[in-house]
């Protein structure tokens, strides 16, 4: 499939002679990610020429597509038979790559039961920053030979190289799905969670915003049909629970329209806070969101980010900044100093000139 990728001649004798040179390339692909991680620096390198026709095997759940590709176009296939990509990964906007949606790691409502991304990645054919192409796992889910060196392009935000191609484990569709609504304070919604966690219940996904939770089922039809049951609450018409969960995954319901509202004035950030799902409520002001059964919280605030760092930490979790104008707090969590000599090491070898997206994950990378 490599040979047959659009434009990647052309896009290994770009970044050759950008190695040669020493000259910074900022990676991009739609773009509509542009705002997630530290700024952008660098010429830019329009990745969309890595565009074609993806490998769908429906029989063994694996799909391998060019990083250029459009996600939606991705999506569109699987769906035709009747498969997706159970981590939901988000879109944001218009445009989305498959190669940015692994670049940047992130995973949708489902995450908690499906796994992430990192999680369905079986394996990446890689354009290192000295122009190598450079091929990790495989194109079967059974593949454990060696280091699994795709999982750690995942998240890396482009600065270990581009992503000309990777393979996927797909999903089929759950056979059924509800959608179901509680009227609960955020401590009742987060203990009503706990609860039904440790009972064998097809608890998808979960969000709690402004008194309420809603908590997606997926299954088998006889068990989200009997766990919608056993619950209660109000169940929702699927017209309406389709466009919620996907504002949800995509920000575009009303709590992340004002959070991004909000973060056109300096001192206001969105905060994506990873705890443990069992952690108490933080008590931090402003406006705050929980999703994946109380791991993954969402915090609109002007809040300095050393405070709101410090209150994710003491209960075993951290906190990214992933929208603000004013990202002297950092991004991402401070790296110990081992785990800063590793990701050092990671980038000179993936990339010794240091030309990738420089920057992007962290100062100085």
């Amino acid at each position: 499939m490599i040979a047959t990728t659009p434009g990647l001649d052309a896009l290994v004798e770009r970044v050759r002679d950008a190695h040669a040179s020493r000259r910074p390339l900022c990676l991009r692909g739609g773009g509509t990610k542009d705002f997630y991680g530290e700024a952008p620096s660098g010429e830019p390198l329009d990745l969309r020429v890595l565009d074609g026709a993806c490998e769908h095997e429906p029989t063994e759940l694996v799909v391998t597509a060019p990083g250029g590709m459009g996600l939606a176009a991705l999506e569109a296939q699987l769906a035709a038979h009747g498969q997706c990509l159970a981590f939901e990964p988000p879109h944001y906007a218009a445009g989305a790559t498959v190669g940015g949606m692994i670049a940047a790691g992130l995973s949708g409502p489902s995450r908690a039961r499906a796994g992430s991304l990192r999680d369905h990645l079986l394996g990446v054919v890689l354009l290192s920053g000295s122009g190598e192409l450079m091929r990790f796992g495989g194109r079967v889910i059974k593949n454990v030979a060696g280091y699994d060196v795709s999982r750690v392009i995942a998240g890396s935000m482009g600065t270990l190289g581009v992503i000309v191609e990777a393979s996927l484990k797909v999903l089929p569709k759950a056979e059924r799905e509800a959608t179901l609504r509680f009227d609960m304070k955020p401590a009742e919604a987060l203990a009503a969670l706990h609860a039904w966690g440790t009972e064998p219940l097809p608890l998808d996904a979960s969000a709690w915003w402004n008194g309420n939770l809603v908590v997606r089922l997926r299954g088998a039809a006889a068990a989200v049909d009997e766990a919608a049951r056993r619950l209660g609450g109000d169940l929702t018409d699927a017209a309406a629970a389709g466009p919620f969960w996907q504002g949800l995954r995509d920000q575009t319901d009303p709590f992340f329209l004002a959070a991004h509202e909000a973060t056109q004035h300096l001192d206001a950030a969105l905060w994506r806070l990873s705890l443990p799902p069992t952690a108490p409520l933080l008590a931090l002001a402003g406006d705050e969101l929980i999703e994946w059964h109380g791991a993954q919280r969402w915090l609109s605030t002007s809040l300095p980010g050393a405070l709101v760092r410090e209150a994710a930490a003491a209960v075993g979790g951290h906190g990214t900044l992933f929208r603000g104008r004013e990202k002297s707090a950092g991004v991402f969590a401070k790296l110990s100093p081992p785990l800063r000599a590793i990701h050092e090491r990671l980038k000179r070898s993936f990339d010794p000139n240091g030309i990738l997206n420089p920057g992007r994950l962290y100062p100085g990378l």
